[in-house]
């Protein structure tokens, strides 16, 4: 008698993912309009959350940044710190991988610092870290999709949709089925509640949380800290003759048309340490909006599949911005610690 073979079911995860697909294919084309994705709206400077601290206004960057440091800090006390006082030899599951992370990084400032590498290396390998995982906490469901709404400053806006209520708290939605134009009214302001049911006639979501490297400030301070270490470096390894490389005055006086040409090269140099602010912190920004930009606009034209395949592209491309602006910080801090005179290196 021939045995019957087993009937192959269905587990659980493959369940789950057929269910995610048929939702999203009824949500972004067969349900309700208010359950339609929406087309971001596009805003360079980050928002405010309407969270304050001595009138300082909270932006939903920094909430993000905020929330990107307590997981590096997480990480250092309650996994590192944990395996050290184990006392064990042999890393293993996530502490085996952040280990291989770290002395991949290591082996990169090893090669390019050579004996300064020890002192350089929390430097770059700090920035790195905080890029990396900002870039892959931005990709969290609810970034950039869950605020606050309120009335747009020109152009279209939605219907806003009341979903729940609890207490005091009322949940909205906005309507891709209503789009409104705003007509701007004499004395309108258009951050006033005065009614719970006249939030906006004409509205848009201010997310609480966005991606911390779509703010231009995020960027631009790391690039700032990069540039500004490289001079402390310099000046800790060659002392004040670092600053020979951008004001050869001794050449200028000694070394004829030569220095007066070194001189120049040397104004040229001081320039160059400027304009690598504006390289590291355009070359962050620009890749990372984008990449956001894309996969808001992308979701909201496509909704099922498509934007799957864009959020591992987007994993894979925010490793490698933070490694690039990584191995940029190291090799500019490393190359300030070589003297640039040919006497001084003989």
């Amino acid at each position: 008698m021939s045995e019957e073979q087993p009937k192959k079911r269905l587990n659980l995860r493959t369940l789950i993912i057929y269910f995610c697909i048929f939702a999203g294919i009824y949500a972004a084309f067969l349900g309700p309009s208010i359950l339609k994705p929406i087309s971001p709206v596009v805003v360079l400077p980050a928002e405010p959350t309407g969270l304050s601290i001595g009138g300082f206004d909270i932006t939903n960057t920094m909430v993000a940044t905020l929330i990107a440091d307590l997981i590096l800090l997480s990480i250092a006390i309650f996994v590192v710190r944990k395996f050290i006082r184990s006392g064990s030899l042999i890393p293993s599951g996530f502490y085996n991988a952040f280990e291989a992370l770290v002395e991949f990084l290591w082996n990169t400032v090893e090669g390019a610092a050579g004996k300064w590498a020890y002192r350089i290396f929390p430097v770059p390998a700090t920035i790195f870290l905080l890029i990396f995982v900002a870039n892959l906490v931005k990709l969290v469901p609810g970034f950039e999709s869950i605020g606050r709404i309120k009335e747009v400053h020109h152009g279209y806006g939605y219907a806003p949709v009341l979903l729940a209520k609890v207490g005091n708290l009322s949940i909205y939605t906005i309507d891709k089925g209503q789009k409104r134009e705003h007509h701007a009214k004499e004395g309108e302001h258009s951050d006033s509640h005065s009614k719970e049911e006249k939030l906006c006639e004409a509205c848009e979501i201010v997310p609480f949380l966005r991606g911390s490297a779509t703010d231009l400030n995020f960027p631009f301070a790391l690039a700032f800290i990069a540039v500004l270490m490289t001079q402390v470096y310099g000046v800790w390894a060659l002392g004040i003759g670092y600053f020979e490389k951008f004001f050869p005055i001794r050449q200028l006086i000694k070394g004829g048309a030569m220095g007066a040409i070194n001189f120049i090269v040397g104004i040229l140099e001081l320039i160059l340490e400027f304009a690598k602010i504006l390289s590291f912190g355009f070359r962050l920004f620009g890749n990372i909006f984008a990449g956001t930009l894309l996969l808001s606009i992308v979701g909201a034209l496509t909704a099922v599949l498509v934007p799957v395949g864009l959020y591992f592209f987007e994993v894979f491309f925010g490793i490698i911005q933070a490694y690039v602006f990584y191995l940029l910080a190291t090799i500019f801090i490393s190359g300030a610690t070589v003297s640039h005179h040919a006497e001084e290196a003989h």
